[in-house]
């Protein structure tokens, strides 16, 4: 078998989400792939549409339906057990790609020798449109034959694993996994086959086609959801302990949790929060001195990290009693002015 293609499903069904997807991937014009389709415990009768689809294509099409929901992470590790291609690609159920994405993704990994190859992707709004804002999702400093430099880099900016192909063996030899029941497994996973492969090449085009819309995982925000990207990032940190990764490169890892687990795991919680709670906020803060305490020393928070932000997290830390005062002071203000310049224009 050439290719596996997993995708995790979990009541798609509306607006045709599921079976555009799915549609995208059959008219792959690859004879020896299978497409592997993970049901999560769906409720709106998305494990019928697989069945049915299993039912017409054979052993191209197999479905599997998880006894429990297990999230994306789990849904993807029945994927991985289940799985007989030398490569293996991650579908969102709410995506699609390019008709000859896969195709063009092996032959770039045969002609390069590479062990993984992505392609850039689309943000789109529209199910089934291909037109868009073209995203490119790496860089060619990235490319080529890694070395420690090369590694560095995707660690800091992995890049997406739903635009890329694997050997299948980086996960099967390295025992890779997901964490189960929660989301952001990505976040946890998605630099370590990286990191495991001797070559990274990519297609710079856009192959991949991202749905926008407002229930999916990363426009959902609540205190449940930051919860679950705190503890991805706590699993990050222990997965590359464990694996001797962490002192190699402790300030690209340590920037990383900082960045995911901390930085935009809080400005993207006030923004939604109409009310934030100050419960929170100080987990949040505990959870920031507890896996990066040296943070404000670290190269790439002073790099990446803007003079704004920075003095917002200072105080944040210092007090989050004082942070949340200053910050719907700040906030009222900015929605104060920005309607008074609204105003002014429109007469």
């Amino acid at each position: 078998m050439k290719l596996s293609v997993i995708v995790p499903v979990y009541n798609m069904m509306a607006e045709g989400k599921l079976e555009n997807c799915l549609n995208s991937l059959l008219r792959q014009n690859i004879e020896d792939m299978e497409i592997i389709a993970v049901d999560d415990k769906s409720t709106d009768g998305s494990l019928e549409f697989l069945e049915a689809l299993s039912k017409k294509y054979g052993s191209r099409f197999v479905t599997i339906a998880s006894p429990v929901n297990r999230r994306q992470g789990g849904a993807k590790n029945l994927g991985l057990q289940r799985a007989c291609g030398k490569w293996v690609g991650f579908v969102d159920s709410d995506d699609w790609v390019a008709a000859d994405m896969y195709a063009r993704l092996i032959k770039k990994a045969e002609d390069t020798g590479a062990d993984v190859v992505g392609c850039n992707y689309l943000l789109t709004d529209e199910i089934g449109r291909e037109t868009g804002a073209a995203m490119q999702n790496n860089t060619d400093d990235q490319t080529g034959p890694l070395g420690e430099e090369q590694y560095k880099r995707l660690l800091l900016h992995p890049g997406s694993m739903v635009i890329k192909i694997y050997r299948r063996e980086l996960f099967e030899k390295q025992k890779i996994r997901f964490p189960e029941g929660i989301f952001y497994e990505d976040n946890t996973i998605g630099a370590l086959p990286l990191l495991y492969a001797s070559r990274f090449e990519r297609v710079d085009e856009p192959l991949y086609f991202y749905y926008q819309h407002s229930g999916s995982t990363v426009h959902t925000v609540s205190i449940a959801r930051c919860e679950d990207r705190m503890t991805a990032m706590k699993i990050y940190k222990e997965e590359y302990l464990q694996r001797g990764f962490f002192e190699k490169y402790r300030e690209e890892i340590l920037y990383k949790i900082v960045e995911m687990g901390y930085k935009i795991t809080l400005f993207s919680y006030l923004q939604a929060a109409p009310r934030p709670s100050l419960a929170f906020l100080r987990r949040l803060k505990n959870f920031l001195l507890t896996q990066a305490p040296d943070y404000e020393s670290n190269v790439y928070y002073r790099q990446y990290t803007d003079a704004e932000s920075r003095k917002l997290i200072a105080l944040h830390v210092k007090s989050p009693v004082l942070f949340l005062i200053y910050y719907k002071l700040l906030h009222g203000y900015r929605r104060l002015r920005y309607g008074r310049k609204k105003e002014n224009n429109e007469k």
